[in-house]
C-alpha cells in the first residue's frame, strides 16, 4: 500500500532524517511522539503539501513524490479540520466529490451513506460554525472519507476534544474502521490513541523513526532507553549484573533472563505494587521502602519511594493511598515481578 523510503527534509530549525516504514492495506498505523518531533511535516510531505529534500513516497507501488495533492489519491484531515465556514455541511463533505464532477445523485447518495454511518444525518444543512467540536470532527472525517480515498491522513485528530467527546470517538472511530475498512496512517502524541486505535505503531523523536512494531510490542519492549522514558518508563536502574541478579545502590533485584556488566533496566510505576505488610505474590522481587513525596494526579498518585539508596516512583489510586495511608515518611512494602524489567 504506501511505503516510505528515506524520507529527509530540512524545515526551518528542524530536520526530518532518513524516515522509512511501510502501511499495509486496512491497517491503521500510528506515528506516536511528542510535540516537535516532525511528525506533521512528515504528515505532509506524505500527503504533498510540503516537498522532500530526499526520498520517497510510493502508493501501490507507484512513485508519487512529485504528484500534487489533489492527483494522489489520499485524503488529509488536518488538526484544526479546515472546514469551509461559508458552506453547509453537506456542502463541506460533497466538496472532494464536486471536484471530481461526480454526477449529482451519485453525489447525495454518497453524502447520505457516509452521514448515516457516522451518525450526522441531521447537522447537513448546518454551518460549522455552530458545530462542536466532536460535530466539527465527524464532518472533517466524512469530507475525508466520502472520496473513498487509498489511504487516510489524519493529524492529532482528537487533540482539541475534551475528554469525554475524545473517548467516545475513539470507540467510533474503531466502529467506522471496521465497517468502512478505510486504511489510515495516524499521527499522535496521545498513547490512549495509539493503544485503543493502532494494529502498528511507529515512534518518532527528534525527526527520527526510533521504533516501529505491534503496539503491544513497542509497549513492552522498547529498543531504546530513549524510546522507553517517552513510553512511560519512568523508573530507569542502573547496576551491575551477574547472572539473573542486578546490583544497584545496594540493592539486589532479580531479572528476567541472564545478564552480564552494566546494564539498565526500566520498570513502569505502574508495575510495581505497594502494601502495607508483606504480601505472598509471584513477584520475586519486595523490598522495604520509605515515602519520600506523594503527587496527586486526579484519580492516581505517583509515590516517590527511596529503597536505600535507589529511588522509585509507583502509581497508585486515590482510593488506595488513602485507604493505605500513604503520606510522606511512611514505610511500605515494594513488590515487582521480575517479568517487569525491561533490559536495555
Amino acid at each position: 500500500m504506501l511505503e516510505v523510503e528515506g524520507i529527509s527534509k530540512d524545515w526551518r530549525e528542524f530536520r526530518l532524517r532518513e524516515i522509512s516504514f511501510s502501511v499495509s492495506e486496512g491497517e491503521h498505523f500510528i506515528i506516536l511522539g511528542p510535540s516537535g518531533a516532525g511528525k506533521t511535516v512528515l504528515l505532509e510531505i506524505i500527503a504533498g503539501i510540503i516537498e522532500p529534500d530526499g526520498g520517497r513516497v510510493l502508493l501501490n507501488g507507484e512513485d508519487i513524490t512529485a504528484l500534487p495533492p489533489e492527483r494522489r489519491g489520499l485524503a488529509y484531515i488536518p488538526q484544526n479540520y479546515a472546514l469551509f465556514p461559508h458552506m453547509s455541511v453537506f456542502d463541506n463533505i460533497a466538496f472532494g466529490l464536486k471536484l471530481r464532477r461526480v454526477p449529482r445523485t451519485e453525489i447525495e447518495r454518497k453524502v447520505k451513506e457516509i452521514v448515516e454511518v457516522l451518525g450526522i444525518a441531521h447537522l447537513l444543512h448546518r454551518r460549522p460554525k455552530t458545530l462542536s467540536g466532536g460535530e466539527s470532527q465527524r464532518v472533517a472525517i466524512a469530507r475525508a472519507l466520502v472520496v473513498e480515498p487509498a489511504l487516510l491522513l489524519m493529524d492529532e485528530p482528537f487533540a482539541n476534544l475534551d475528554v469525554q467527546t475524545r473517548a467516545r470517538l475513539l470507540g467510533e472511530m474503531k466502529r467506522w474502521k471496521k465497517e468502512l475498512g478505510f486504511t489510515a496512517l495516524h499521527v499522535t502524541h496521545s498513547f490512549e490513541e495509539a493503544v485503543s486505535l493502532g494494529d502498528r505503531v511507529g515512534v518518532m523523536l527528534d525527526g527520527r523513526l526510533v521504533q516501529t512494531g505491534s503496539v503491544r510490542n513497542v509497549f513492552s519492549r522498547p529498543a531504546s532507553e530513549e524510546v522507553a522514558r517517552f513510553l512511560g518508563f519512568e523508573n530507569i536502574i542502573e547496576g551491575t549484573a551477574e547472572g539473573r541478579i542486578l546490583r544497584s545502590n545496594g540493592v539486589e533485584i532479580e531479572l528476567p533472563a541472564e545478564a552480564r556488566g552494566r546494564v539498565r533496566v526500566g520498570l513502569r510505576p505502574e508495575d510495581i505494587i505497594l502494601s502495607l505488610g508483606p504480601i505472598r505474590t509471584s513477584a520475586r522481587n519486595e523490598f522495604k521502602a520509605l515515602v519520600e513525596s506523594v503527587e496527586e494526579l486526579g484519580p492516581l498518585v505517583r509515590v516517590h519511594l527511596r529503597i536505600g539508596d535507589l529511588h522509585l516512583r509507583a502509581f497508585i489510586t486515590r482510593s488506595s493511598m488513602l485507604e493505605m495511608g500513604i503520606t510522606k515518611g511512611k514505610e511500605v512494602y515494594v513488590s515487582f515481578k521480575a517479568s517487569a524489567l525491561h533490559v536495555f
